[in-house]
């Protein structure tokens, strides 16, 4: 199969491509490390243009799946090219070496791609200095490909037309019994298409060796004509009149019906242009050969499933066809036995006198303990003194006890009858039990020959169960291998699979790093403001983050799984210890240590209060998520959502803030109502005593307002278990504030705090709090206001690029762009006003403190990447993944997930993950066999899981494990 350009392919692609000189790249993204996507803008034409290292380059329409983080090369790429015009595109020499040039001037950047040997590709300035280069090496002593090294041009090489005195040079250079279209290959620049192309139409078939079907003497005159034909191809390339066309191979594909076949037309290659070779062949044509290229890069990966099933499916038709071979062939082999075994039978019966003399003359040399080898020389004496006996002994088997003799026919030649009926009996050697007589000899062969007889009657009667079994096997291994393909088609790779990844119990995608490289990632590119940063208290952990795009408070048992999460991907895992873990807001995540130093890769710094989550065991879960149909969605809508406090019970409130501690839960009659009241007035008067008594008090309580440490204590419950209700006024109060909840009975239950001092005041105390909110802000604009070391330069090209940008401008494109300088500042404003009205009417009810809470703001679609858009799209389909499927729903796909296990609760397929001593890629193995073992699994659902492969089963299990699951020890008996 072809798979790279060949010269004349990059000369016919450089004249079709060049309409795309003089646009501008818009952006640049790369599929793989050595695959590249440039867009290209001109007015409103857009254009994309890929470039392949080693491989190939072109125009392409297809949607190519980018990779999550741009690669270093992406973004140097992207810092020197974007927005420059592409300025040429052409070829170095006649070498397979292309260069795009970007700009002009000094201010001039080149893309050099080779597309020779392992391929590489080179970003150079307008001197050909190296910027960045995808494949560093050397070749000899001439030439180093690296960072600040010149690109030698003078690599490329040159050729021209060639000469009847060049030709003879390279004929004569070439070994005899080479192969003529070889050797051109090899020392032209050609290709092998069009030189095998103007060979065959000379008449010199692939099969001309050199010295041997070629006269050099007189064939050289039209292998030059053939090499001047060559060159006039080369030379008069018009783009408007390049085709392609793409060879395709005819497959024959079995089908479950194993008398028929379906036909399969895989691609083998393409060219600009019809050759000789292909007339043939089936083909097809594209009005250019960008088309042609773009159709044969695209179509590659499915071509490959394909092939691969095709293959399966050969194999499957090939065991059905062994069986019957392996049956038609123990057929006759029992038939000749029962033959071969009636001959001996009758030869001994025949010759029974010389059998038995045999058989008694060694038992009397045995018996008078004469030695065997001495035996064995008696007998080669007397049978060459001619004794018949002797003579009729072939060798002798003591250490079986057994001899073999040849025997004959002794009425063959008299009995010409037999003869004329082909009766008589061959010549045969045959072993013989020296403890047993000659008929008792002939007598064991009987009962042999009627034994094959038994086997083959019973091999006759069963050769058809056994074949129709073979063809049921081979029919549903055929089905199975064409489902298996239609799903790894439809198989659509998430985002987030590169990661460690679930989604929580309250459906929001928790992402994890599997190293330091994607921990950075992780942090720098997914994480926002509004998401929760989640780490073991332990170091070298993975970084955790839970996507949050709502922006309102994480649930606590989100940020418990999260945090379990954490910890069992550490090195707490293979130790076995527990530990805890923390969770902090993304906005308090910082690259830059408190030195001003920035820190390594992967490595953060933490600003602010910690919130420590309650130990977790290293408990892990494997188990399978589907993908279903658009129209079975809605049946799982509610499927992983947030409990609210209607729908919880007293246990469960229990776990609402788990990250808090000194806190009272009492459940209060109706006779104490008055008095709740009561208390919280004088809670509210002491307050505003503390708050003008002490001003840092107010300060240090505003912190633990943030982030209290409470703890929730229920003392006990009347009744039955009773649906707990939250009023909507208490809703919005700080968590350290007495919270007042209503049982289903209408009987309050008040959450009260032990801190001493209370942030909840009457508006004296929030007027002189908010003072003390300013001072703390115009400090913080302060210390922000300090450059930092290494951001001067910045700053100055920030001043100079926004010079002309007034104010209007600025605020709008700052709102564009979700700017959370601008919105602070409104917040704030608004928040003045809001206190300063309600302080102005003099209202008795105190003003209400919130929780932080993240609110997302709306976003221009026109500003905003096209990676964030996917990334935003791909957190919304994490609503058609469930892990509790049913029989009515239309399954697209499987995908294997590693969670904590209480959040696989639900799930249909589950097995339990501890610290063990099985290898994961085993483990991952006997979970899916146990799941295929399952009464309640469905055809649908086996399917899903068979197409899944093992490596993507085990890639997130964290090490070494031990499973647990029902009926688990059954399946590994």
């Amino acid at each position: 199969m072809k798979t790279r350009f060949n010269t004349y392919d990059i000369v016919c692609v450089i004249a079709e491509l060049q309409h795309l000189v003089g646009m501008r790249v818009n952006n640049i993204y790369d599929i793989d490390s050595k695959t590249y996507l440039i867009r290209l803008q001109r007015s409103e034409e857009k254009q994309v243009l890929l470039i392949g290292s080693g491989d190939r380059f072109h125009k392409t329409s297809f949607e190519w799946p980018k990779n999550i983080a741009p690669s270093g090369f992406s973004m140097k790429m992207r810092k020197h090219l974007k927005n420059k015009r592409l300025e040429s595109i052409t070829q170095l020499g006649t070498d397979r070496i292309v260069n795009f040039q970007f700009g002009s001037g000094e201010a001039a950047y080149h893309i050099i791609l080779e597309l020779f040997d392992k391929g590489n590709l080179l970003l150079t300035d307008f001197e050909h200095t190296i910027l960045y280069v995808l494949r560093p090496h050397t070749e000899g002593d001439k030439f180093r490909f690296a960072t600040k090294e010149k690109y030698p041009h003078n690599r490329a090489r040159e050729s021209g037309v060639i000469s009847k005195e060049k030709l003879s040079e390279i004929l004569a250079s070439a070994k005899v019994g080479d192969q003529l279209k070889k050797v051109l290959v090899s020392n032209l620049e050609y290709g092998p298409a069009i030189i095998e192309h103007v060979l065959l139409k000379r008449n010199f078939p692939n099969s001309t060796k050199i010295g041997k079907n070629l006269n050099q003497n007189e064939d050289i005159d039209r292998i030059l004509e053939a090499l001047n034909e060559a060159e006039d191809i080369f030379q008069n390339i018009k783009p408007e009149q390049i085709k392609g066309y793409i060879i395709q191979k005819k497959e024959e594909r079995p089908t479950s019906d194993a008398n028929s076949t379906t036909v399969f037309y895989s691609n083998q290659e393409f060219h600009p242009m019809l050759f000789q070779q292909h007339l043939e062949m089936t083909h097809k044509e594209y009005p250019t050969f960008n088309e042609a290229i773009d159709e044969f890069f695209s179509s590659l990966e499915s071509q490959k499933l394909e092939l691969k099933a095709v293959q399966q499916e050969k194999d499957a038709m090939k065991k059905l066809e062994n069986v019957r071979k392996d049956h038609d062939q123990r057929l006759v082999a029992l038939e000749q036995i029962q033959t071969v075994d009636k001959q001996k039978a009758e030869l001994i019966t025949r010759n029974q006198e010389l059998v038995d003399k045999a058989i008694l003359a060694v038992q009397t040399l045995l018996a008078n303990q004469i030695s065997w080898e001495d035996i064995t020389d008696m007998v080669k004496e007397a049978s060459l003194k001619g004794d018949p006996v002797a003579c009729c002994i072939k060798q002798l088997k003591l250490e079986i006890n057994h001899i073999s003799l040849q025997l004959t026919d002794p009425y063959a030649e008299s009995n010409e009858s037999d003869v004329e009926n082909n009766d008589n009996l061959p010549s045969m050697i045959i072993d013989l039990d020296l403890a047993l007589s000659a008929f008792a000899n002939a007598r064991k062969y009987y009962d042999q020959k009627r034994s094959a007889a038994k086997k083959q009657q019973k091999t006759i009667e069963s050769q058809s169960k056994a074949l129709k079994s073979a063809e049921k096997k081979t029919k549903q291994t055929l089905k199975e291998m064409q489902t298996i393909t239609n799903i790894n088609k439809a198989r659509k790779t998430y985002w987030f699979e590169k990661f460690f990844w679930f989604i929580s119990s309250e459906n929001y995608l928790v992402i994890g790093g599997r190293d330091q490289q994607q921990n950075e990632l992780i942090v720098k590119r997914y994480m926002k403001p509004t998401d929760a940063y989640v780490h073991a208290d332990i170091h070298g952990a993975s970084s955790i983050v839970i996507k949050n795009p709502t922006g309102n408070p994480i649930p606590p048992k989100t940020l418990n799984e999260a945090g379990t999460m954490a910890i069992c991907y550490s090195v707490a895992w293979e130790a076995k210890v527990v530990t805890n873990a923390y969770w902090v807001w993304g906005e308090q995540v910082s690259k830059t240590a408190p030195t001003g130093e920035y820190l390594s890769t992967g490595s953060f710094m933490i600003r602010g209060k910690k919130n420590f989550l309650p130990q977790s065991h290293l408990i892990l879960g494997l188990g399978f998520l589907f993908r279903l149909e658009d129209s079975s969605v809605d049946r799982h809508k509610d499927e992983r959502k947030i409990l609210t406090a209607n729908e919880e019970d007293a246990a469960i409130l229990a776990e609402i803030d788990m990250g808090k501690d000194d806190v009272e839960v009492e459940i209060l009659d109706e006779s104490d109502e008055d008095e709740l009241a009561a208390q919280s007035e004088n809670a509210d008067n002491k307050e505003v005593e503390n708050a003008d008594n002490n001003e840092e008090s107010t300060d240090s309580d505003e912190e633990n307002n943030k982030f209290p440490d409470t703890q929730i204590k229920i003392q006990h419950f009347s009744g039955t278990k009773n649906i707990i209700t939250e009023s909507s006024e208490i809703a919005n109060e700080e968590n350290n504030e007495d919270h007042v909840f209503y049982l289903g009975d209408n009987k309050p239950v008040v959450i009260k705090s032990n801190q001493k001092n209370r942030s909840r005041g009457n508006s004296e105390s929030s007027v002189k709090q908010q003072k003390n909110n300013e001072k703390a802000e115009i400090k913080n604009d302060l210390k922000q206001q300090q450059v930092k070391r290494g951001q001067k330069g910045k700053l100055k090209k920030i001043k100079e690029k926004y010079k002309d940008q007034d104010e209007e401008e600025r605020k709008l494109r700052m709102d564009i762009l979700q700017s959370s300088g601008t919105g602070k500042e409104k917040d704030t404003k608004k928040g003045k006003k809001k206190k300063d009205g309600s302080s102005e009417k003099g209202s008795k009810k105190p003003p209400v403190k919130t929780i932080k809470n993240f609110t997302p703001k709306e976003i221009s679609e026109d500003n905003i990447d096209d990676e964030d858009l996917t990334i935003q799209t791909d957190i919304d389909m994490i609503d058609a993944l469930t892990g509790i499927p049913v029989s009515e729903d239309e399954l697209l796909f499987a995908v294997p997930v590693v969670a904590p296990y209480n959040t696989l609760s639900n799930y249909k397929f589950k097995v339990k993950l501890t610290p063990g001593t099985a290898k994961r890629g085993k483990a991952a193995k006997t979970a899916v066999a146990m799941f295929l073992k399952e009464r309640a699994i469905i055809q649908r659902e086996k399917d899903l899981l068979k197409a899944v492969r093992d490596e993507q089963v085990a890639r997130n299990i964290p090490g070494k494990v031990k499973l647990s699951a029902p009926k688990l020890q059954n399946l590994k008996k």
